[in-house]
């Protein structure tokens, strides 16, 4: 029978012309509302808030006990605010100046030399404000400088200079550095599920009606209140460095891990090479070679091509200072046993994608994470920053040998503050602004890393024991019972030639959407008979997946419908339906949604702000969306504003929505046997 698209001797294979693209229909901004003069957001409850304030007799008894205030300043053309709140008794003192209100600048200047200030941003922002409300500048030069800094990016010592202004230095505590991540205060408030999330209600160019002047301060309260919620959730934190400051001689309060472990590592070096440390000239543009160590050695064809891949790669500091991957080591993929591994500058990576695996009678999931392996890596192979000399190796050996010991001896403050000058220096290895910069140093350590754990891989494939999954410092072997010896020993002859040593956990199952989004549930080890058992000890589990263990750790992610996770380890640990644990909760926090909205988000004609928090409430109609545009901000449909969380547990919780999601999340995890309804 002849072909229907037969021509002449052939027939035409050209594919069917693509139907053209359907453009999207362009959506109408919302009305502006939020920028007329007579916007008055809240105006009610502002002028009912009453602020519990200082008197000067309770101010005189709180600098005695040595109270920390949280501080924060806003700034109009015609408005200039700076409170205070006590993180000890919550009470509050304000200063303003209207153009016919002026305020006490003695008793401002009192409070700053009295207390600890704490504030967020404050070395950036509101010191370099405060230091010219103290000289006495007006409202229209404070306004103007804060433009300066905000606005046009000037570092505020430059403005200072500008104003003939000598900055001030009072005791103080930055803490966005020591929060993670850089988001913004609204942003953290979220993820600590503060009582209200409130962005600035008025343009900053607003002229200030006396009710928007009495807003304001209502935010600005509540910005305390967020600030003081957060140092909180830092509390352990900010202990470890007061401790460290005290050993280093040194303020490390404000300072982040990898900033701490500079000023400690640039200090110890100066004092043993007698000449401050300085910061290298790399030109952009400058290539370097990967030097390959002496235990690097593969069996097969394919890994010995990418070492020679690797080995011939020009790595090239770009203008920024970085240096990402060559081309040729980026588009690598090596499929081993049926896996694919791609290489990285962040570290080596399986490629699987919605998959499970169990642990059983026969077969044996085996997770071996390598122990402080980039510290080791750089101690082993002997790698220092060139133009700090040899003295890094003694200093960062002293630090790693320091840790280990008051690790082994129960010192947790003394470990923990190592840790953080341990891990952090390798964060400034490729940062063009410290003097710990060292790309030929970087490469060095993330591309060994990568090269050592598929020279593991490799031995564990070539005799047969299949490896499911490698993350940057370990990988998850699933091993028949029977051979378990016979991995050990690959491991551990492993070991003895690179330098390294691993530990051991061992999993019942390992659910996977992908590399960086896993549920692993642990097999609970017995210490008395150090033999691992059939039942779940819990669940290691990592980015969509994660749920915070401490206040600190709920500072890492925003919150998206943390109870669908729950109800999904639930089920895999315990048994127990979705149903269940969705229904029986009765805890808002975690059901709810928090992001950040760029150029802010509008529900029904109400402006939320930029930084926002919802859930999916039965019979809500509508969506959220973008102010500047009208498109909706993802995933909003049936999505109710929740700024204020409530006093009581909201009776219109759309449950079947949150049912559903965790069903995906099985499917997506390689739980669920068929696709659900993912609307």
């Amino acid at each position: 029978m002849a072909r229907a698209d037969m021509a002449g001797l052939f027939w035409d294979d050209t594919p069917p012309p693509k139907p053209p693209k359907q453009e999207k229909p362009k959506r109408t901004p919302p009305e502006r509302t939020w920028e007329r003069p007579d916007y008055l957001p809240g105006l009610q409850d502002a002028l009912a808030f009453r602020v519990p304030q200082f008197e000067d007799w309770e101010l005189a008894i709180a600098a005695a006990k040595g109270e920390r205030m949280v501080f924060d300043i806003e700034v109009y053309c015609n408005y200039f605010l700076i409170a205070f709140t006590s993180l000890a008794s919550g009470k509050v003192i304000y200063f303003e100046r209207t153009t016919n209100h002026d305020f006490n600048r003695d008793k401002l200047q009192w409070i700053v030399n009295t207390f600890c200030l704490v504030s967020f941003n404050g070395w950036n922002f509101d010191i370099p404000i405060l230091s010219m409300a103290l000289a006495g500048k007006t409202n229209a030069q404070l306004k103007a400088a804060a433009n300066e800094i905000i606005v046009n990016g000037t570092r505020p010592s430059d403005v200072l200079r500008t104003y003939k202004v000598k900055g001030i230095k009072p005791n103080h505590i930055d803490l966005i550095e020591v929060a993670p991540l850089r988001a913004s205060l609204k942003i953290y408030g979220g993820r600590l599920h503060a009582p209200r999330m409130q962005d600035l209600p008025f343009h900053p160019e607003t002229i200030l009606s006396p009710e928007q002047m009495a807003i304001v301060r209502w935010y600005c309260v509540n910005d305390l209140t967020n600030t003081a919620l957060l140092h909180e959730s830092l509390k352990e934190q900010l202990d470890l460095r007061e401790s460290m400051s005290r050993e280093y001689n040194m303020d490390l309060r404000s300072k982040s891990d990898a900033q701490i472990a500079e000023a400690v590592i640039a200090e110890e070096i100066e004092r043993l090479n007698g000449a401050r440390a300085q910061r290298p000239v790399i030109e952009p543009g400058t290539r370097y070679k990967y030097k390959i160590p002496h235990f690097i050695r593969y069996q097969t064809p394919l890994l010995n091509w990418a070492l020679n891949v690797v080995r011939n790669a020009d790595f090239i500091v770009s203008e920024d200072g970085n240096v990402g991957m060559p081309a040729e080591l980026k588009e690598l993929k090596l499929q081993i046993a049926g896996a694919t591994y791609r290489m990285g500058i962040g570290g080596l990576h399986s490629s699987e994608q919605c998959v499970a695996h169990y642990a059983d009678a026969h077969t044996l999931l085996i997770d071996r994470d390598v122990t402080s392996y980039y510290p080791y890596i750089i101690l082993n192979q002997g790698l220092y920053p060139q133009h700090l000399g040899p003295n890094f190796l003694r200093v960062y050996r002293s630090l790693v040998e320091r840790r280990i010991a008051a690790k082994r001896r129960g010192d947790k403050v003394v470990a923990d503050s190592l840790k953080i000058t341990i891990n952090g220096s390798f964060g400034k290895l490729g940062n063009r602004y410290s003097v710990l910069y060292a790309p030929d140093l970087l490469i060095q350590v993330t591309v060994t890393g990568q090269l050592a754990l598929l020279m593991l891989i490799e031995r564990l494939e070539l005799a047969g024991i299949h490896v499911v999954s490698a993350n940057t410092d370990g990988i998850v072997i699933k091993c028949p019972t029977a051979r378990q010896a016979e991995c050990d020993a690959i491991v551990k002859q492993w070991e003895h030639e690179t330098g390294f040593e691993t530990e051991d956990t061992q999993y019942l199952a390992l659910f996977s959407r992908d590399v960086n989004n896993y549920i692993a549930v642990k097999k609970k080890f017995d210490k008395a008979t150090k033999q691992w058992l059939y039942q779940p000890d819990g669940c290691k589990t990592k980015g969509a997946y994660a749920l915070p263990e401490k206040p600190s750790d709920q500072l890492h992610k925003n919150p998206t419908n943390a109870i669908c996770v729950e109800a999904v380890l639930a089920l895999l640990t315990k048994g127990t339906p979705i149903t269940a644990t969705v229904r029986n909760c009765t805890d808002i926090r975690k059901f709810v949604t928090v992001r950040t909205v760029k150029g802010g988000a509008v529900k029904d004609g109400e402006f939320l702000g930029q930084s926002i928090r919802w859930y999916y409430a039965a019979g809500e109609q509508g969506e959220i969306v973008y102010a500047d545009s009208g498109n909706k901000v993802p995933r909003s449909e049936g999505a109710k504003p929740l700024m204020d969380l409530p006093a009581v547990f909201p009776q219109d919780v759309d449950y079947e929505w949150y049912e559903r999601e965790a069903e995906r999340m099985l499917y997506d995890i390689g739980y669920a046997v068929a696709p659900v309804d993912k609307k």
